[in-house]
């Protein structure tokens, strides 16, 4: 007996829902697509085809799906949450943002719309209406390190380094393996000037990953703050040697090396910084790099 359209196309989403879940995403879209073609309206498909596609990092292509799933169910969270998702890695904080608040008008039990709405409002600069959402996800996930971790990073951009410190506590408390939230812990703990304490944290951050420049750069800058070049220089060496396109311009305009940047020792680390470094900072990786070892507000490991 021929199969009727709908069980066909249930057949056709459980294939593609089983590829996703498999991590097969180019199968996946197949699937998807192929339901399409028969009901162009299929606002599932569409949905889960953007998915697929932003697994893919096929950024475009997924946001014209979510784009088709909207307008054809304007009301459905899944679909905006989805164009969140895939402007704020396009880098269109503002529109992502808008796509968040519409999900979470539609849905404001989804947790991670809240948490998303928080990294696009560090993005935009808008740090205490992220330390609000982020607080809103503990509220009900208090269990999400990396939501402690996003909050402390809201928190020292308008300088509450102690509650900063206190959320990075609670983040190494729920995961202590969590590399990066010890070496932000570090950089906190060098802007209260509690030196030994950050000598500790970055330790326990390079316990749980090498090769890791950002914490080798982080005990250079404790040292660079008490004075002490020659051990700054050691630890700035070992970051250098795994980027030096990165540390050596970001070192020549951090203020925590501005006493020592002369030093012999830290010169010969610089002698070396050719034009294509110079021209680093304009990066997108260098940004990225620098934002982990200084609290300006963004920081690299934010994911949507």
């Amino acid at each position: 007996m021929a199969l009727s359209e709908d069980q066909k196309s249930q057949i056709l989403h459980g294939q593609a829902s089983a590829l996703y879940n498999a991590g097969h995403f180019q199968a996946a879209i197949g699937k998807y697509d192929r339901v399409i073609a028969d009901d162009e309206r299929d606002v599932h498909a569409w949905i889960h085809r953007g998915y697929a596609l932003c697994e893919l990092e096929d950024y475009d292509a997924a946001l014209d799906s979510f784009q088709q799933a909207v307008h054809l169910e304007p009301k459905n969270p899944l679909a905006w949450h989805g164009r969140g998702i895939v402007q704020a890695k396009l880098s269109d904080y503002t529109a992502a943002l808008d796509s968040f608040d519409r999900t979470i008008a539609l849905n404001d039990s989804d947790l991670k719309a809240w948490y998303n709405r928080g990294n696009a409002l560090i993005r935009l600069n808008r740090h205490q209406e992220a330390l609000d959402s982020f607080n809103v996800m503990i509220q009900h996930h208090p269990e999400n390190y990396r939501a402690w971790y996003n909050r402390a990073i809201a928190l020292a951009a308008i300088r509450r380094y102690h509650d900063a410190l206190s959320s990075l506590d609670t983040a190494v408390s729920i995961k202590s393996d969590c590399y990066y939230a010890w070496t932000y812990r570090g950089v906190m703990l060098n802007k209260l000037q509690r030196f030994t304490d950050a000598l500790d944290s970055f330790e326990r951050s390079l316990k749980y990953r090498l090769p890791n420049p950002n914490a080798w750069y982080g005990k250079a800058s404790t040292y660079a703050l008490q004075g002490k070049a020659r051990d700054a220089a050691q630890f700035l060496r070992q970051a250098v040697m795994v980027s030096p396109h990165v540390y050596r311009v970001m070192v020549q305009t951090d203020p925590n090396f501005s006493d020592i940047i002369h030093h012999p020792e830290i010169q010969a680390i610089l002698e070396h910084t050719s034009h294509a470094e110079q021209n680093a900072s304009g990066s997108l990786e260098y940004q990225e790099y620098s934002t982990r070892t200084r609290d300006n507000g963004s920081n690299a490991s934010i994911d949507f």
